[in-house]
């Protein structure tokens, strides 16, 4: 598979959309509100060979020979004992999930069999500086009727404190392994108030094998026509002289081309990478070349199966030469960071916002299966290399800290004001208020 750099959640994302063939059949397959049944034996013999299957290519394939001190060996005999005493089949995939956790790599985590329903909280959140937020309310959910707002200030999900090392992985736990079918959560809203709330998930049941024949392959197909929509590029002109464009992930060539060609229509660009998680290494090789007249030396790939590559940029025909600024925030992570760093390194543009992800990795996703007429799928994504920048440092953990720190107030995520690209406006000469920049790009929700 074609190396990519992206961060753990849409990773994980993009391989359950691969999954779509079948659906775990045993607890699993039940609504999350409902009791767990027991762990048969044979469950319990499935959990074991995903585990071996998994543990076995992490021992052959992590870019870290040494496993960052930890004795691999030891660790999975000791989440195989775990597993032999798990009660459910969900507790005993946690136990997989949490040996890979012991890693404490953004990159490298099991992605379980799909799950045979729907699950969407109906809110988001995110880290705004050290603090975490909601940021979005989808209309008629639970979270909306019990007036949950954008701006209020999260201070616990069932009774853990959410910050920047930690969030990753509680959305991991509550979005992918063990969705719930109810949170409890302590908010402060803007004013400083404080309550606590029991937010329900919409839970839509699906079947526990998808049919992908007949009128069952229309579900795919509009599945796939609602992640393109979501992936689009979108753009906002002010006047002739700035380009404006989202960019929420590193995707295709073709995307990267259109880009870079309507940035050339310009004399200034700003390029918002927030929210971006990454993508594909070639696509942000193109987009650094569109952007230098010169050839431009990225990083080294360091790893047990990388001796020292040198990961190179090479430049276009027709770059964009005008100013640019970039925009991130604590959910731009990977190809996005590294993209950012790039500017900064080579004084090439402004980066403005929040602190990005630190979630900097080279990993490859790896499909398994049991079963052979109806199939269960899983996977992992396992690092597979570190890459150090021009500089000669990592940005994993630390990520990219801006030229100039712009943070949206509680005020302004609930008023969906943009401070942070008027800002950007600003510094380029251009009159855009919080208020018209926050109308640019909303957010946009996928549909239930």
């Amino acid at each position: 598979m074609q190396r990519v750099f992206s961060s753990s959640l849409v990773a994980a994302a993009v391989l359950i959309l691969l999954f779509t063939v079948g659906a775990w059949s045993a607890d699993n397959s039940q609504n999350p509100g409902q009791q767990q049944s027991k762990i048969s034996s044979l469950d319990r013999e499935r959990a074991q060979h995903m585990f071996d299957n998994v543990a076995t290519d992490i021992r052959k394939h992590y870019y870290d020979p040494q496993f960052h001190g930890v004795d691999w060996d030891a660790n999975v005999r000791e989440y195989k004992a775990r597993i032999d005493k798990a009660a459910t089949m969900n507790m005993a995939l946690s136990h997989i999930a949490a040996a890979l956790a012991v890693l404490n790599d953004s990159h490298t985590f099991f992605v379980p069999p799909q799950h045979a329903y729907r699950h969407d909280y109906g809110w988001r959140m995110q880290m705004v500086g050290e603090h975490c937020y909601v940021v979005q309310v989808r209309p008629r959910s639970d979270a909306q009727s019990k007036a949950v707002k954008p701006g209020d200030e999260i201070l616990t999900i069932d009774g853990f404190a959410p910050d920047r090392s930690n969030l990753w992985k509680m959305e991991y736990v509550y979005n992918l392994l063990r969705p719930q079918a109810a949170v409890r959560l302590n908010l402060r809203d803007p004013a400083g108030a404080t309550r606590q709330l029991d937010v329900a998930a919409l839970i839509k049941m699906g079947p526990v094998v998808k049919d992908v024949t007949g009128n069952g392959v229309w579900d795919l197909v509009r599945a796939e026509e609602d992640e393109e929509h979501a992936s689009r590029v979108r753009y906002a002109d002010i006047g002739k002289q700035l380009l404006m464009a989202k960019l929420p992930s590193f995707g295709g060539d073709e995307e990267i081309d259109r880009l870079l060609s309507e940035a050339r229509k310009h004399e200034q660009w700003i390029l918002d990478l927030r929210g971006n998680p990454g993508g594909y290494e070639d696509a942000l090789k193109l987009l650094i070349g569109g952007i230098f007249e010169h050839d431009v030396k990225i990083g080294d790939r360091v790893g047990r199966e990388i001796k020292h590559e040198e990961l190179l940029a090479k430049h276009s025909h027709h770059p964009f030469n005008g100013k640019i600024i970039v925009l991130i925030d604590s959910r731009s992570a990977s190809a996005a960071e590294l993209f950012a760093r790039v500017v900064q390194i080579e004084k090439r543009g402004l980066v403005l916002g929040d602190r990005s992800s630190g979630s900097v990795m080279e990993a490859r996703s790896y499909s398994y299966h049991l079963g052979s007429d109806t199939i269960v799928p899983y996977g992992a994504s396992i690092t597979h290399g570190d890459l150090l920048m021009a500089d000669g440092k990592s940005l994993e953990h630390g990520g990219v800290t801006p030229d100039e720190i712009v943070l949206p107030t509680a005020a302004d995520m609930g008023s969906g004001r943009d401070p942070v690209l008027a800002r950007a406006a600003e510094i380029l000469g251009a009159k855009l208020t919080p208020e018209d920049a926050g109308a640019l790009f909303p957010y946009e929700w996928r549909p239930e």
